[in-house]
């Protein structure tokens, strides 16, 4: 009898590249452990292989390719078309990661069912059977043509792909192919599929959706490569018992990657949140001491975010610091300029930070309001309510200017805010702002402080 044939597969260390027959718990190369997953050995084929005598590819010039414009769909969620940089690009993959319950399956329910009143879109459903994904659809109202299919093989679903133009894969660490002979779920395997797909997307003009679950550590559960294939990478955030969620795009090849998208969990489903600036900001702010709001720009929209802070007298002789949204690094930065340049005493205190809303604050024009919040909470006097904070601090204590400072004036100005307190840089760009709201201009965080309790350093 004649011996099946199986795939010769390999494991190579994705840290030095060293290449083992077997499995090693530690690379024998570079001394990394858990490093080693496994590759299919395709053997090198000359059938296909291009002769001396063919015409060699030519590189062409810039000047000479031809713009392709790319069509976009919409996907019936205003939120998440503009998180993805105007709708749906056809031919791409997106991946949404996220925690297990954040609703990562009934968002792409609702998008896929959208999409089927006009296009032929299949739902591969890896970890759940079809008369669950019908349960989903009835409790959420759906109605559509929508094609179910329950395999986890991806050759096997790989036929079903056949004249569908949209379909979601839920989820990439239930699916695996016969190239491996490692389980699903696994570093090779979560790589290999995503590779196929890619392969798949790219030749037919199928748009994929791709769920993808995440590590205790908050990134996708696979290696970092699964990134790098796709076009776009969201990620769904949000605490399983708060009905708002929070999409942010950390990878657009089509779009910004600062986009956020504001999502309310209900029993019909998820629904997007144009007006969300409110959501973030307390019924306390003004009356507790360490809360401030800032403007922060993300991609296209400016939101306003608040910035509470709480301090304690530390038990031990380390002060603790944590923070929530904010860059802890830049925190203690920012600790250390108010001691030395503002004379504020911290160094005994336990500083506790955080964004409300889960929002991360990632850009430098949150320093200013994080300085005023903690001068808040150290001298327990509240922030006016209706005052608005933002701009860069150096380590001189300068206040620097940062970018749209009009449309985030603008943002405090439509919210009710009545005083902003902002560089003294961007005061010629927020002029014509002038008798609608009072503008602050600072060079240095001191004048900051005096403005907000009337003392200087």
């Amino acid at each position: 009898m004649a011996k099946t044939q199986m795939a010769k597969t390999q494991f190579v260390c994705n840290e030095c590249g060293y290449v083992s027959p077997k499995w090693l718990g530690r690379c024998p190369d570079c001394g990394k452990f858990n490093t080693l997953i496994e590759e299919a050995v395709a053997p090198a084929s000359t059938k296909n292989r291009p002769t001396m005598s063919a015409a060699p590819s030519r590189a062409v010039p810039l000047s000479k390719v031809a713009f392709e414009k790319y069509e976009r769909v919409s996907s019936g969620i205003a939120e998440l078309d503009v998180v993805l940089g105007g709708g749906i690009v056809k031919g791409s993959l997106i991946l949404v990661g996220g925690d297990p319950g954040v609703g990562k399956s009934t968002l792409l329910t609702q998008v896929a069912a959208h999409l089927a009143k006009e296009h032929r879109v299949l739902y591969l459903s890896a970890e759940e059977s079809c008369s669950q994904v019908k349960l989903r659809c009835e409790r959420l109202g759906l109605d559509s043509d929508l094609l179910l299919l329950n395999e986890t093989n991806l050759e096997a679903a790989e036929e079903a792909f056949l004249g569908a133009e949209y379909v979601v894969v839920d989820s990439i660490q239930a699916v695996y192919t016969d190239s491996l002979t490692s389980s699903a779920g696994s570093v090779g395997q979560v790589r290999e599929c995503a590779s196929k797909l890619m392969r798949i997307a790219k030749s037919r003009g199928i748009t994929f959706f791709i769920v993808g679950h995440v590590t205790k550590e908050g990134t996708l559960a696979g290696p970092k490569v699964l990134e790098h294939i796709m076009d776009a990478v969201l990620y769904f955030e949000g605490e399983r018992t708060e009905n708002f969620k929070i999409l942010r795009a950390v990878k657009n090849r089509f779009g910004s990657v600062q986009e956020v998208g504001v999502f309310e969990m209900t029993g019909e489903g998820i629904f997007g949140i144009s007006d969300y600036s409110s959501l973030f900001l307390s019924d306390s702010r003004g009356i507790a001491a360490g809360a401030v709001v800032t403007p922060s720009e993300t991609g296209n929209r400016c939101m306003m975010v608040e910035i509470q802070t709480l301090m304690a007298k530390t038990a031990y002789g380390l002060p603790r610091r944590m923070s929530l949204g904010v860059d802890l690094n830049r925190l203690i930065v920012l600790v250390a300029v108010l001691e030395k340049r503002c004379s504020i005493p911290l160094g005994m205190q336990d500083i506790y930070l955080n964004a409300m809303g889960g929002i991360r604050l990632n850009e430098p024009s949150a320093d200013l309001a994080v300085c005023a919040a903690l001068a808040s909470a150290e001298k327990m006097i509240p922030i006016e309510k209706y005052t608005a904070v933002f701009g860069e601090v150096g380590l001189t204590g300068e206040v620097r200017g940062v970018n749209f400072a009009d449309k985030r004036v603008n943002e405090c100005l439509k919210m009710g805010f009545k005083r902003v307190i902002l560089p003294a840089k961007n005061m010629k760009a927020c002029e014509k702002f002038k008798g609608k709201i009072e503008l602050v201009p600072v060079t240095y965080v001191s004048q900051m402080i005096k403005a907000l309790f009337g003392e200087t350093k």
